[in-house]
């Protein structure tokens, strides 16, 4: 077993049509996260869901205007996600953001030799 650090995670629930100035919202908080250099990001798709507002949002064969739930995930540092708190607070008016703690194990590729060793 590759040994494990700590990090910090943040889960960042919003609705796929919220907007930062004319554009994603999703896409802003993504590329924001890309300049500030943290270690990654990835925006996932909900299939159907409800927040504070009670409100059901989700896929519907004959909408134009689709509303899914998104979760955008970050993990890295302590240090370097709480000074991107701030960012967030400045983009996002209404959604949820949640700040854990987890541990990282990193699965990098070893390279044909190492990757058949594993039996």
């Amino acid at each position: 077993m590759r040994p494990t650090e700590t990090a910090l995670q943040l889960t960042i629930f919003i609705e796929e049509c919220d907007t930062w100035q004319h554009k994603p919202l999703f896409t802003e908080i993504v590329h924001r996260a890309h300049a500030f250099g943290l270690a990654g990001a990835t925006v996932l798709r909900g299939v159907e869901g409800f927040g504070a507002s009670s409100v059901m949002h989700g896929f519907r064969l004959l909408s134009i205007k689709q509303d899914l739930p998104l979760a955008i995930v970050i993990v890295d540092e302590e240090e370097r996600v709480r000074r991107f708190l701030p960012t967030l607070r400045e983009l996002i008016d209404e959604g949820l953001v949640i700040v854990q703690n987890v541990e990282v194990m990193r699965c990098e590729d070893q390279g044909p030799a190492q990757s058949r060793e594993h039996a």
